[in-house]
């Protein structure tokens, strides 16, 4: 008996210094591609370690609070609707990483294709004095 009760409190000890290990939070998220990588790596680092215990909505929760400004904000909220009205897909932390990733780098190549576009020179003109 006496052996059991001291493997529930090693068990227990072990548990809480595991919740002290120092993790970075992710940075908030904007929607730049260059961001993509670092936030969702961040976030699910950040899950692994401190956020085992909640369920997937409280992770998703979670992870949208950093999502924020712009296009960003708009897509968060979109997402929370669905969510609100039980037609998104989206059902687990991993699964809206994967829409994340998705997402904004779709959405960040088309918008740095058209920038790059913006910013070609012809002769001493920008594309749009050209135009």
């Amino acid at each position: 008996m006496i052996a059991i009760l001291q493997q529930q409190v090693n068990t227990m000890l072990l548990q809480q210094q595991g919740s002290r290990v120092e993790v970075a939070r992710p940075q908030v998220f904007s929607r730049k591609i260059e961001e993509v990588s670092t936030f969702v790596n961040a976030a699910q680092l950040y899950i692994r370690i401190k956020m085992t215990e909640k369920v997937g909505a409280t992770q998703m929760a979670w992870v949208l609070s950093y999502v924020q400004g712009g296009i960003a904000e708009a897509w968060k909220d979109n997402l929370l609707d669905e969510l609100a009205k039980r037609e998104s897909e989206v059902e687990s932390a991993e699964q809206l990483f994967a829409k994340i990733r998705n997402d904004f780098r779709k959405t960040s190549e088309e918008e740095r294709k058209i920038e790059q576009l913006r910013t070609i020179k012809q002769g001493r003109r920008t594309c749009d004095e050209y135009v």
